[in-house]
């Protein structure tokens, strides 16, 4: 049990947040010109300064070096195997030394018996080629004559032995040809059996150490574009990487638009009636006593509206459409008005209850952390227990993920340093037009007990939240008069720096499996992300230490320590699509983590992984029993379901149709987004001892092994068919159950025949593994070369199936211009504020007329998996599809339906063509 006391830790100073945001770190000198500094000089210009009441400046943490012991990894066949060919050779060298000392004739001497030995040895050989070679005395009586009149004389035995050596390099040559050697030779250095890797690396994952990266990565806080970000990129992160060995280890970096709280800047008051005035206090209490200095975030939103506003105070339960249809309905007109809604429920995604105000006609939203869904009525709080402290505050971005992903300014092309296209941030279909911030229910308590007498008194037990001394009214137009002013500081070219290594595969070293994790974190990160980040730190270093061994993979490993995923999924988004059409080509996978442990439930997504997963859980146990973390996932019916967005997995799958899976220990709710998730809460609540931790950075090794070294590779398109005719049967049940008025008729049968087809091509596609591998028992373990050839062809159509997917068709830039730039909109929404986006647009006049990719959001390109158009954290089966379908669009979702199915079938025909 881990028990360490805040005040065992020294924290580190951080400079305050106008520092960082008023200094703009350099790139490392692989990218940039120069006219840029070094990373040292860099370094030391960011942090290089202690504050003034810290004793010997700053002392910046270090990292541990990599072990440089390593256990014996070959298989038992590889080292005798290699031991017996070396005693071959020493017996060779000892009978080669068999001679008399000194005798300067004696190494020609041996090299010329040892010729005329090998001469002898072919010449019994009975090729079957040997009729069409030429005879020695035929060769004999010839040169002579070509020779003439040149004084060389040659020495015929000579001559016949250099012939030999031709004659063995060209039958070595035929024998390459003719596929007699193993495909597996392709592999350089030493051929490991993969068990022994599998025990390898189970046994190397340490929990202490990812104990300690935790523990590093946590000591002051990391917002993206910050000096402390710049700072763990720098001296944690990459210096991990080349500590463990990767190659090509780079900072890559994107100049983004991010917004910064100022001191000041931000302002919750009742100012009307004057006997009700009050101030909201806004901040959090200090995480760790104030003599640490461990410098802690201000609170706000990401990619929040600059704005100050005035407005009636109206309260509208979780934010949902439907929240605000019941308040209209109930004659609660929420025009002009500042909203305050609480967080998750009905609308668990923040940048929709904000869009959802502002539709209603709001000025400015407030959402509250409230105790019925992360507090004191779930649990105690922290520093007591687990749950959010009545201060604690759910910071975020409240940016429109599920309709723009990435930077707001630059959607669908790099926001490389230089690149000159930008969008405009006003108006932007990816940002807020009203402001927003976050509190805590401290806060909160008072706006809510001002609504007393106003408005409709609220009965329904499930609207009402947990904020005791309450009585719950939804307030009107008469409420008391809020103000709510935020001003904050907007860069829109800020640094943000990726982190980027790898280890290069020997067969198909084009091809990648990526594995990521973020970096930045909206406070200190204990669970989000930090967790995720420790144990990528821990994999990194033993899988360097099995390259040191000698090991390579088949195919490449990439891993990448993301920057500003909490914005936008910023850095893995701009990083693919600065790469799409490589990595759209060369990568197989992409393994996310990203909160890795808050619990003790096992969770993933991405069915297309889960035959692996199943045997990757079968090898580990559970840290808390005797039974496998499979027997428990068996035991309790899971499955992988297909993922949403919230995560880097986003632009992976849905831009550039990489299969991904993201994964993690799930436990009740914490101090999300907020400066009390820190080590010490990990340590005390999140995972004491951190043995899931360790667990899953079992997982997550055995998983890349599996992925990167299995000469098969392990994808389930079966599985994944399975799940795509349960998506098509969920679209029919939903059309069925349609609350919009009268649906017209929509056949689904084009796309129920593809995914059948899809079905029976897999298992088809799948039998020829099974002939693989009896090919290779039945060879003894050898794979020919045109064996291996065919295998290597046959994973990169499974690889492809998922690109294969994308409704890229067209090539256009994949971004409509923003309809809300125009007045239309603006009048649309005062009168009907609940039509949808597809409507607005199309009302005026912006979209396409072919309809290309998703409707109204066209950057996303697959057509089974998007964000949810109103939940960003659900996945929407067949998006296009189901966004028409939602919104009554008939026509639209019929065409929907044939273009899907038209995609899904051409793929799954792919699969079997040559």
């Amino acid at each position: 049990m881990v028990d360490e006391k805040p005040n065992k830790y020294e924290f580190l100073p951080i400079p305050t947040y106008e520092e960082a945001t008023s200094s703009r770190p350099s790139s490392s000198n692989s990218h940039l010109g120069p006219e840029e500094v070094s990373h040292d000089a860099e370094r030391q210009g960011l942090l290089g300064r202690g504050r003034s009441g810290q004793q010997n400046g700053y002392q910046p943490p270090t990292v541990e070096s990599a072990r440089s012991s390593l256990d014996s990894l070959a298989s038992s066949g590889a080292i005798s195997h290699r031991s017996s060919v070396e005693a071959l050779q020493q017996r060779e060298i000892q009978q080669m030394e068999v001679e008399e000392p000194g005798d300067p004739n004696s190494r020609a001497q041996r090299f010329s018996k040892r010729l005329t030995s090998l001469t002898h040895s072919l010449s019994s050989i009975n090729l079957p080629f040997r009729q069409w070679l030429p005879s020695a005395q035929y060769m004999r009586a010839r040169i002579p004559s070509i020779l003439q009149g040149i004084r060389f004389q040659p020495n015929w035995i000579i001559v016949s032995r250099i012939f030999a050596v031709f004659l063995v390099l060209f039958i070595i040559w035929l024998f390459l040809v003719s596929g007699l050697f193993s495909g597996a030779s392709r592999r350089m250095g030493y051929r490991f059996d993969l068990d022994s890797l599998r025990t390898y690396v189970q046994a190397h994952i340490d929990a202490d150490n990812i104990r300690q990266n935790l523990q590093r990565a946590t000591q002051f806080d990391h917002i993206a574009g910050t000096k402390g970000d710049y700072f763990l990129a720098t001296e944690l992160v990459e210096k991990t990487f080349l500590q463990a060995g990767l190659e090509n280890v780079v900072l890559e970096r994107f100049d983004v638009y991010l917004n910064y709280p100022k001191q000041g800047g931000r302002r919750v008051a009742i100012i009307d009636p004057p006997e009700l005035a009050w101030e909201a206090k806004i901040e959090e209490e200090l995480a760790y006593p104030a003599e640490f200095e461990a410098q802690q975030t201000m609170v706000f939103h990401g990619h929040s509206k600059t704005g100050n506003v005035t407005g009636p105070l109206i309260y509208a339960n979780f934010g949902s459409r439907q929240d605000f249809q019941d308040l209209k309905d109930g004659g609660i007109d929420v025009k002009g008005s500042v909203v305050i809604v609480r967080y998750y429920g009905s609308q668990p995604d923040r940048s929709l209850k904000v869009k959802g105000a502002e539709l209603a006609g709001a000025v400015g939203c407030i959402i509250y952390s409230d105790p019925a869904e992360d507090g004191f009525i779930k649990g105690e709080p922290y520093p007591k227990g687990r749950f959010m402290p009545s201060d604690g505050v759910q910071r975020g971005s409240v940016a429109m993920s599920s309709w723009v992903v990435g930077d707001v300014l630059s959607p669908g092309f790099a926001s490389l340093p230089g690149e000159r296209r930008r969008e405009s941030k006003e108006n932007n279909r990816g940002l807020q037009n009203i402001p927003s911030i976050p509190l805590a229910w401290r806060d909160a308590q008072r706006l809510l007990q001002a609504l007393k007498g106003h408005g409709k008194k609220i009965e329904d037990g499930k609207a009402k939240g947990g904020v005791p001394e309450v009585e719950w009214w939804t307030g009107d137009s008469n409420s008391p008069t809020l103000h709510l002013m935020n001003d904050q500081i907007e860069k829109e070219r800020k640094g943000i720096y990726n982190v980027l290594g790898k280890i290069t595969g020997v067969e198909q070293p084009e091809k990648s499996i990526i594995v990521g994790n973020h970096r930045d974190a909206w406070c200190f990160g204990g669970a989000d992300p930090g967790s995720g980040t420790a144990i990528m730190l821990e994999v990194v270093r033993v899988l360097g230490d099995l390259r040191r061994a000698g090991w390579r993979p088949l195919r490449s490993i990439e891993f990448a320590s993301w920057d500003g995923e909490e914005y936008n999924m910023i850095g893995s988004t701009e990083h693919v699509e600065a790469r799409i059409t490589d990595l759209r080509r060369d990568a197989f996978a992409y393994l996310n983590v990203d909160v890795a442990v808050t619990g003790t439930d096992f969770e993933a997504g991405g069915p297309i992984f889960e035959q692996a997963l199943k045997r990757v859980l079968d090898h580990v146990p559970d840290p808390n029993g005797n039974r496998t973390l499979k027997e428990l996932w068996e035991a309790k019916k899971k499955s992988m379901d297909g993922l949403g967005s919230g995560s880097d997995f986003v632009a992976f799958l849905d831009l550039a149709g990489t299969s991904s899976l993201d994964m993690g220990f799930k436990g009740a709710a914490f101090p999300y987004h907020s400066c009390y998730d820190n080590f010490d809460w990990m340590a005390k609540f999140g995972d004491p001892g951190f043995k899931y931790h360790k667990a899953l950075g079992q997982i997550w090794a055995l998983l890349i092994l599996d992925m990167a070294d299995r000469p098969l590779l392990p994808l389930n398109l079966s599985v994944y068919a399975g799940e795509v005719t349960k998506y098509v049967n969920d679209l029919e049940t939903t059309n069925a159950q349609s609350k919009n008025p009268k649906p017209p008729h929509i056949d689904f049968r084009s796309l129920r025949d593809a995914a059948n087809q899809f079905v029976v091509n897999a298992r088809i596609f799948e039998d020829w593994e099974t002939a693989w591998s009896n090919a290779v028992y039945e060879s003894r373990g050898f794979e020919s070369t045109s064996l291996s050839n065919q295998r290597i062809h046959h994973n990169n159509k499974m690889a492809d199936f998922e690109t294969d997917l994308l409704d890229v068709d067209g090539g256009v830039r994949s971004f409509l211009p923003l309809a809300c730039s125009f007045s239309p909109f603006h009048s649309l929404i005062s009168l009907s504020p609940y039509l949808s986006i597809h409507r607005l647009l199309e009302i005026s006049s912006l979209t396409s007329s072919s309809r290309k990719q998703l409707p109204g959001r066209e950057q996303f390109k697959h057509i089974i998996y998007a964000p949810q158009l109103w939940n960003n954290y659900g996945a929407a089966y067949f998006p296009g599809v189901r966004d028409a379908m939602e919104e009554g669009e008939w026509e639209l979702a019929q065409k929907q339906v044939d273009k899907a199915a038209r995609i899904l079938d051409s793929a799954a025909k792919k699969l079997l063509s040559t």
